[in-house]
């Protein structure tokens, strides 16, 4: 800060000026960052870029077949899909076997920019538990377990 006197010590007037070192400072800590920052970007390589050494698989046509099927008779599960493209041309099959008996499939297929066009079919008869059969059995199944009561643990002492 820079001030004018009148004779004696009556200030006329101040005026603020940055400290140079301040300012000096201001800038060694602004060329340290964007030095840093340039270095840690030329020591960094792209990784995986072998775009010189391959040739580019892009323009070929897709094309794979593939089927999996899960079947447990103890848990009831029974699902599986099967699928096969070549090109635009896509067709395939899925299916599972519902809670209530049926068995849902699925077939779909896609033709080029067609979209895709599904059939929804289910085979057996949906099978629901009566409601009085339902209750009975929960009744049954509430009398088989015992209360069970919480306790803590007993201390040991050793």
């Amino acid at each position: 800060m820079r001030c004018w006197y009148k004779e004696g010590k009556t200030p006329l007037g101040c005026q603020f000026e940055p400290s140079s070192t301040k300012l000096n400072m201001n800038a060694k800590v602004l060329f340290l960052v964007v030095v840093v920052a340039a270095a840690a970007q030329a020591s960094r390589r792209p990784y995986g870029d072998f775009s010189d050494s391959f040739e580019s698989f892009e323009s070929s046509e897709a094309k794979y077949d593939f089927n999996w099927a899960v079947r447990d008779d103890s848990s009831g599960n029974d699902f599986g899909h099967q699928e096969s493209r070549d090109g635009d041309s896509t067709k395939g099959s899925y299916y599972v076997q519902l809670p209530d008996g049926r068995l849902q499939k699925v077939s779909y297929f896609v033709e080029g920019d067609s979209g895709y066009v599904a059939q929804v079919s289910y085979e057996g008869e949906a099978r629901y538990p009566d409601s009085f059969e339902s209750f009975e059995s929960f009744e049954s199944f509430e009398s088989r377990e015992a209360p069970r009561r919480y306790s803590p643990p007993r201390p040991v002492y050793g």
